[in-house]
């Protein structure tokens, strides 16, 4: 299994701290969001290689913070040739990108650089395997209708299948959200490709295609317990360096 951290967006929302260096270095209790990523993914045994894709504007950035690392599986940083806002490929152009760079023909464990937990991801993977290893998107609850709308929301059925999957409506149904966290298996790789190919396809969040392929095949969701920050502005940002209690 390849675990892929996407790391190339330019975090307008978050300027002027994000101007001139990645969200994902920024730090939540003294380490880079990253890194608490880094750590619960050196923790999956199947993992046998890390990729983080990053931009030209940040690429020097990330590479030496990677070089830095000392970890027990070999991490690699790709450049997306991005420089802008404007020019970005959004999720799903980084995730194409990234399998087509690296060769990947495995199965794909993807994370975004900005998510930051405290749930170990080993839950997760025990739950694809224990469910015959269907594309699975990893949940979680925010128990808050309110503020829902900023995210993609699901909907699950009795056996965790996703049936429904709605990118910020204006009218949230449930407070169950996405985490940008996803696996997929080698088999289904190619599906991504089939979905890049589609010109009336959005390329940037990933929650639209996780709702195209919800209608091709299963697509299941686990629900994460603990604490999960979503690092979008300024406001969360606060929040996750206020809040977020490590394990360490």
């Amino acid at each position: 299994m390849k675990a892929l951290i996407l790391a190339a967006g330019y975090a307008v929302r978050l300027y002027p701290l994000t101007k001139q260096f990645p969200k994902p270095l920024l730090k939540v209790k003294g380490r880079p969001i990253i890194d608490y990523i880094i750590d619960k993914v050196c923790r999956i045994a199947e993992v046998d290689e890390i990729i983080v894709v990053t931009n030209s504007k940040f690429f020097s950035v990330v590479k030496k913070w990677a070089a830095a690392k000392k970890i027990n599986k070999p991490i690699s940083v790709i450049d997306d040739l991005t420089r802008t806002p404007e020019t970005r490929l959004g999720a799903i152009g980084d995730i194409n990108f990234a399998i087509d760079k690296k060769n990947i023909d495995d199965d794909l464990l993807i994370i975004g650089g900005d998510n930051i937990f405290d749930s170990e991801l080993t839950g997760f993977t025990g739950f694809v395997k224990a469910n015959n290893d269907h594309p699975s998107i990893g949940v979680f609850d925010i128990g808050d209708l309110t503020h829902a709308d900023k995210y993609g929301i699901i909907k699950l059925d009795a056996k965790n299948r996703v049936i429904d999957f709605q990118e910020k409506p204006a009218k949230p149904a449930s407070s169950l959200v996405a985490m940008c966290l996803y696996y997929f298996p080698q088999s289904r790789l190619g599906l991504i490709k089939e979905y890049f190919k589609c010109r009336e396809c959005s390329r940037d969040a990933t929650g639209f295609y996780i709702d195209w392929l919800r209608q091709k095949e299963p697509v299941l969701g686990f629900i994460f317990d603990g604490q999960w920050y979503d690092i979008g502005d300024h406001k969360f940002y606060g929040k996750a360096k206020e809040s977020f209690k490590t394990n360490k």
